[in-house]
């Protein structure tokens, strides 16, 4: 009898095998059920849960395609944890989707739920605000359930002196962070406090710096302590001054700390050879242009070779290295935009090209008017000499 092996049971991770195949071409189920080798027993789905779905008027097919293995749990919570998002201020339509997204959330005991919705009601005060966050996020709130990490990181978070709304938006968009002990983020954060007064930071201007940077990217919070100093000495060894580094900081947002110094020395030593500049020159070129720190090279080479094969010299993109923080064919299409105006691709400024897509058509639609101006103004008459 042929069988297909499957490496794991969805319920319980003891070894799969499939149905015998004649079974399967005599119904027409191709891989759909599974049992493991040590019960000998159908992975069916639960019926009760997928009556209550369907009451609800959950889209079921979208969980078999997400997480299918959500409807095999025997014990499932799926009316008594619709009640309690009804009771919050869920409509019919936004409990469909929440249970539609993170299936996981009917395997929740009703005791977990409102466990987890009095630690988010600490930064959250209203049911409506709550709901809508959950609506938005609702893998953050029924994913993440290490109460007693979160309520200490939460507490730690707001001695820092970061306020409610900002920590309730961390719980919504980096849930992680809050599962690890407190101490290992107090690590990181202290980390970061005397690299910034090592870099000349002020006492005073500390805690308004460390938000910031914190609200850009509180996935800082999960890289490692020794990954952020070797990062911030290798920024040192390349030259720059401490307010420099500071200043990079701001612009990097703290994306810094997801990059490796072995990358960073890669994509910087390419730089400075296809560029055949000095140190000084270099360290414009990276303050004037992030993006050659964590780029790898293979983005660089491509993106320069594109740019030179439309016409633009070496010269004009390291006067003007921030062109390389574009795709390729925004970069073409822009260069065809002015082209069409008359300029000549040899003498264009690349400033014209960078920046946003509004900051372009800003700056495109300056140049259209002053080339479309007439040299006299039709309405007001000319003054003849009689």
């Amino acid at each position: 009898m042929l069988q297909i092996a499957v490496p794991r049971c969805l319920q319980c991770s003891h070894t799969l095998t499939t149905l015998p195949v004649w079974r399967a071409r005599r119904t027409g189920i191709y891989l759909q059920h599974y049992y493991c080798k040590d019960s000998r027993k159908l992975q069916e789905e639960n019926k009760h849960t997928l009556d209550q779905l369907y009451n609800l008027s959950v889209d079921v097919q979208k969980i078999r395609r997400l997480k299918a293995w959500v409807l095999l749990r025997e014990k499932t919570y799926v009316e008594e944890n619709a009640s309690i998002l009804k009771d919050m201020g869920a409509n019919a339509t936004a409990v469909a989707s929440i249970l539609e997204r993170c299936p996981e959330a009917i395997l929740q005991s009703p005791e977990e739920i409102n466990a987890q919705k009095s630690l988010w009601r600490s930064v959250h005060p209203s049911d409506i605000e709550l709901i809508k966050i959950i609506e938005r996020f609702p893998e953050s709130f029924f994913s993440f359930t290490q109460n007693e990490n979160q309520m200490s990181n939460i507490q730690y978070f707001l001695e820092l002196g970061i306020r409610k709304k900002i920590v309730s938006r961390f719980l919504a968009t980096a849930p992680d962070i809050f599962c690890k002990p407190v101490e290992n983020n107090k690590q990181l954060i202290v980390a970061l406090q005397e690299s910034y007064i090592k870099l000349g930071g002020s006492e005073a201007n500390m805690k308004i710096w460390l938000i910031k940077l914190l609200c850009q990217d509180p996935f800082i919070l999960s890289k490692a302590t020794e990954a952020v100093k070797n990062n911030l000495d290798f920024l040192q060894r390349l030259g720059f001054r401490d307010f420099e580094v500071l200043k990079l900081l701001s612009k990097l947002k703290g994306f810094i700390f997801d990059l490796t110094c072995s990358n960073m020395e890669s994509s910087v030593a390419y730089t400075k050879q296809i560029f055949n500049s000095s140190n000084e020159e270099l360290k414009e070129m990276i303050m004037n242009c992030p993006a050659v720190l964590y780029y790898p090279v293979e983005v660089l080479q491509e993106r320069i070779e594109r740019i030179v094969k439309a016409g633009i010299l070496m010269d004009q993109i390291k006067e003007f290295p921030s062109v390389l923080e574009l795709t390729t064919q925004i970069v073409q299409f822009r260069i065809k935009k002015l082209v069409d105006l008359g300029y000549d691709i040899k003498h264009l400024n690349l400033e014209h090209l960078s920046g946003t897509k509004k900051d372009f058509e800003v700056n495109f639609n300056k140049i259209q008017t002053k080339r479309e101006r007439p040299l006299f103004n039709p309405v007001v008459p000319l003054t003849v000499d009689d």
